[in-house]
């Protein structure tokens, strides 16, 4: 009989997922994710939220202090003051692309770029992510030459056309130019540089540190988490999840509003508690090994931005 795989590694999406309605994280989840940092567990929240809104979560991370932001297009450091130290961006070429096909395609629809120092909006784009320091003008002066920070987001809203119809429409007339979602409830897209998503960051995290794929637990409720829901081991979709994404992953848990991933957390800890890597060390002996080194935990991705750094999700 094969041997179980022991858990390693909790990913979690925030809104709709970890965090209540009222974006707030109850006591029984921060306990869970306290709990599961003490046993061994890396916990990394992977979110298409921007670096600027993790202040709810920043207490909440321990050990490393990285999370994942943007849909897998930022990498950032909490312990740091929100530090992106990773970026995968869209180059403005592909977002200008993207711009074009759909204003042809979906007479009406509006845009907002996500960089990695803030938002900055069409001037007919809805005051769905408020920023001060926001720039408005049309979407293709601001992919124009002038501009430092790398696009992290291409954001696409139309006030007329259904969410998932809105992004099959944009898959098809402009998929080849980025990667398309979306996490929202309003027709609103999210488009990152192609190959980008919540899986393939989380992938490349997960191999800085020697973790497999069948050693991730990961939780998720919108499209945007497809794919990250599909490449870890063990996967679970709250109870209000949208339908493709019920559909599409084995296990269920309860709803974001009654704390679906500290249930599960909860009970994990009850099955591996006795075998995390951070067992008790033997008497007289050596302290159990605990996983990659410090070093290696904290070891960037591939090359680093100074910057600091949409949808949530």
């Amino acid at each position: 009989m094969a041997r179980a795989v022991q858990p390693r590694l909790i990913a979690t999406d925030l809104d709709g997922t970890l965090l209540r309605d009222d974006k707030s994280v109850s006591p029984r989840t921060v306990a869970a994710l306290a709990a599961a940092e003490a046993a061994g567990f890396d916990v990394f929240f992977v979110t298409g939220r921007p670096a600027r809104w993790m202040d709810v979560v920043s207490g909440h991370v321990h050990g490393h202090g990285l999370a994942i932001c943007a849909n897998g297009a930022a990498v950032v450091d909490l312990h740091r003051g929100r530090q992106v130290v990773h970026v995968r961006e869209l180059e403005s070429c592909d977002a200008l692309s993207v711009v074009r096909a759909l204003r042809e395609a979906a007479p009406g629809v509006s845009f907002a770029v996500e960089r990695s120092g803030g938002i900055h909006f069409d001037p007919d784009y809805p005051a769905l992510h408020p920023d001060p320091g926001g720039v408005v003008a049309p979407a293709e002066k601001l992919l124009g030459p002038g501009h430092d920070e790398p696009v992290l987001k291409l954001l696409a809203y139309h006030p007329e056309l259904e969410p998932d119809e809105f992004l099959v429409l944009g898959r098809r007339v402009a998929g080849a130019y980025g990667q398309f979602t979306r996490s929202s409830k309003s027709a609103l897209l999210e488009v990152s540089g192609s190959g980008v998503s919540k899986a393939s960051t989380l992938a490349r995290c997960c191999a800085e540190r020697g973790i497999r794929p069948e050693e991730v637990v990961a939780f998720g409720d919108m499209p945007n988490d497809l794919e990250m829901l599909s490449w870890a081991g063990t996967s679970y979709a709250m109870a209000n999840a949208h339908p493709d994404v019920l559909a599409a992953t084995p296990h269920h848990t309860s709803s974001n509003e009654a704390d679906g991933v500290a249930e599960v957390i909860e009970r994990l800890l009850l099955l591996h508690g006795a075998r995390t890597r951070r067992a008790d060390p033997p008497p007289g002996g050596t302290p159990a090994p605990q996983g990659p080194s410090p070093a290696a935990r904290h070891r960037p991705m591939g090359r680093r931005s100074p910057l600091h750094g949409s949808a949530s999700g």
